[in-house]
């Protein structure tokens, strides 16, 4: 008997052949301008910074970079799924940064409340769309007042809103005697506002009366509370805003309240003075 014959039997299945090339190599060359055009884009959107101007400057340039990138794989035919993938990014940043756009106009204020904002909410941190909801629980409205106009009478008005002074100057009067004044950007009614709960009513112990024509904003207090309930942000930051005031203008009276014998009250404690201040 022959023995068999092995090498006639021995089949070898030959690779079926592929639609596309194989890409088993690294490449030897560089990947290209636009490869790495895409990852500066990448590079400088990640450096902005927080906020709709953050957020617009980010998004613009992630769409540049995405589409960039997409380029570069549809060169590659190995690179079908990176180019889809990147395609699609590309399309939703651009529709985030349509979306930011759209939102960075609708909270756009006038005038007298982007200076607001500037000096009292943007320094905490506050964003615009936070503001523009402390804005419309002001109706938008800005107040005016001639000079000799009072807005308060000790005794008689009502404590029902808060205001914050945009121009001019307020003077505030005890019992004919004066004891301070209010300059823009400081609140006309916050010790006040402080010295009262959300149920409780009360009449101004001083008298504000304006040196000249001034403006100011108002929140009444039913509709700043109501915003207060649906957003406790807002109201930890009115909290520090109204607080950081009442201190400001102890501090200030502290240093003009001086005794007979010519020293100066501390009116945190008034049973206590300090040394004798300066001539």
């Amino acid at each position: 008997m022959e023995p068999p014959d092995f090498e006639a039997t021995n089949f070898t299945l030959e690779p079926a052949s592929s639609a596309y090339p194989l890409c088993e190599d690294w490449r030897d060359g560089s990947e290209g301008s636009v490869f790495h055009l895409a990852n500066i884009f990448f590079f400088l959107g990640f450096m902005g910074g927080s906020g709709f101007y953050g957020l617009l400057y980010l998004f613009p340039l992630l769409t540049l970079g995405f589409f960039c990138l997409s380029l570069w794989a549809w060169s590659d035919p190995c690179s079908s799924e990176p180019f889809l993938w990147s395609l699609a990014l590309s399309g939703v940043c651009l529709g985030q940064t349509l979306h930011v756009a759209y939102r960075l106009r609708s909270v756009s204020l006038n005038k007298d409340f982007q200076e607001l904002y500037n000096c009292m909410f943007k320094k905490l941190g506050v964003s615009l769309t936070h503001f523009s909801m402390i804005v419309a629980s002001s109706d938008g409205e800005v107040h005016t007042i001639e000079k000799n106009q009072c807005l308060a009478i000790e005794g008689k008005t009502a404590i029902d809103k808060l205001s914050v002074l945009l121009s001019g100057r307020i003077r505030v009067t005890v019992n004919g005697e004066f004891l301070h004044y209010i300059y823009p950007f400081q609140f006309l009614d916050s010790p006040e506002w402080d010295s009262l709960r959300p149920s409780e009513e009360g009449v101004f112990q001083v008298t504000l009366c304006a040196d000249n024509p001034c403006r100011y904003v108002a929140w009444r207090r039913k509709k700043l509370y109501l915003l207060f309930a649906k957003h406790r942000y807002i109201a930890k930051i009115f909290a520090l805003v109204v607080r950081n005031d009442i201190a400001e203008k102890l501090y200030s009276l502290s240093d003009k309240a001086l005794d007979r014998s010519g020293h100066r009250y501390d009116l945190r404690l008034p049973s206590y003075c300090h040394m004798p201040g300066p001539n």
